[in-house]
């Protein structure tokens, strides 16, 4: 039934669009739905001198089991083989399970000239992480299992995009982004554990459940994109450096990211796209003198890592009438290779659902 509801949500969703697709929008030009990217790619086009565009994504990642290196590692593999950094115990007594994380992102942007588009985007998380504890200083006895969560404003993002195009084809773009991450996120979120002993206090959680780097951050990227036809072909390298540390003594590591898509537009209101991600992530550079604890997301080596990732998605683009000006987008990812400075929880599933509207 569930499937049903929603297959014919699709399909009505679908029709609306198509219903106003006459092949010529305001100004008799044809808003083609292939002239975005999938949704998931940031900071991928610009707009004309005096156009807006508003933006909210939702994204749902599901991180399930550990891998160390290419390796998946179990609970109690990981709980007598892998070392704590901070001993005793000797080894680590406390294994994340299962990670859901939801962010909700709100974007705007505004085209300053034709040839530069201001643009910021801030976010809300929500997360979540099941652990199992280990009974005492060693073995394989469960004592419980335990669930931390966290939510809250994550960092904000604020820079622009310049065109390095001649803007003769408006199918095609060749685009310089400069931003830069404001250190908005809380990196001071703290959750009840149960740790090894039995007891269960109030402690700092490890980097992946809080909100922020707390680091001003440079994101450079440079995406193109070109229309032949039907097909649309693009690409984006993009970088996250870290400026320097956070006021509680690391850095996250930096991230190099490249991403190839290819997009078939069987009308001009939908298009296809499969897309590939090679992601590249450092180490925690540093560490919170308050992240303490016999538990893998505690170690800054524990972070990190090279991943492939595939990606399916559809963009439906509104063309007359209050249609106009809208997008609707959703892309599902798959992993194809993960290489982890393990152990750490895995990306199995990623789910990103979008809405943009220009005027």
């Amino acid at each position: 039934m569930k499937r049903f509801t929603l297959i014919a949500g699709a399909a009505l969703c679908a029709a609306s669009f198509n219903s106003a697709s006459a092949h010529e929008g305001d100004g008799g030009k044809v808003a083609y739905a292939s002239d975005h990217a999938p949704i998931g790619v940031m900071a991928d086009h610009r707009h004309k001198q005096g156009e807006w565009m508003l933006s909210y994504r939702w994204m749902y990642m599901d991180m399930d089991g550990s891998r160390d290196g290419t390796d998946s590692i179990s609970p109690d593999e990981t709980a007598t083989t892998v070392a704590n950094p901070y001993a005793p115990p000797a080894t680590l007594r406390v294994v994340p399970l299962r990670m859901p994380m939801q962010m909700h992102m709100v974007g705007g942007m505004y085209g300053l000239t034709d040839r530069i588009t201001l643009m910021a985007m801030g976010n809300y998380l929500t997360e979540e992480m099941d652990h199992v504890t280990f009974q005492g200083m060693m073995g394989t006895t469960r004592l419980g299992e335990f669930t931390t969560e966290s939510s809250g404003i994550g960092d904000t993002t604020v820079g622009l995009i310049y065109g390095l195009d001649s803007g003769s084809d408006p199918h095609t773009q060749v685009n310089l982004g400069l931003a830069l991450s404001l250190p908005t996120g809380s990196i001071t979120e703290s959750d009840q554990v149960l740790t090894p002993m039995g007891t269960t206090p109030s402690l700092r959680m490890p980097y992946p459940m809080q909100h922020g780097s707390g680091t001003f951050d440079f994101k450079p990227s440079l995406t193109a994109r070109t229309r032949h036809g039907k097909w649309t072909l693009g690409g984006q390298g993009a970088a996250t450096i870290r400026i320097d540390d956070n006021d509680e003594g690391y850095s996250l590591g930096d991230v190099v990211e490249a991403t190839g898509w290819v997009a078939y537009e069987p009308r001009p209101f939908v298009s296809i796209s499969g897309r590939l991600k090679a992601k590249s992530t450092g180490k925690v550079d540093g560490s919170d003198p308050l992240v303490r604890a016999p538990v893998q997301t505690a170690d800054p080596d524990n972070h990190g890592g090279e991943t492939l990732e595939a990606l399916f998605g559809v963009n439906l683009a509104g063309q007359t009438g209050w249609m106009t000006g809208h997008r609707l987008s959703a892309e599902v990812g798959l992993p194809l290779y993960r290489d982890l400075n393990g152990p750490q929880l895995e990306t199995d599933f990623t789910f990103t659902l979008g809405w943009q509207k220009s005027f």
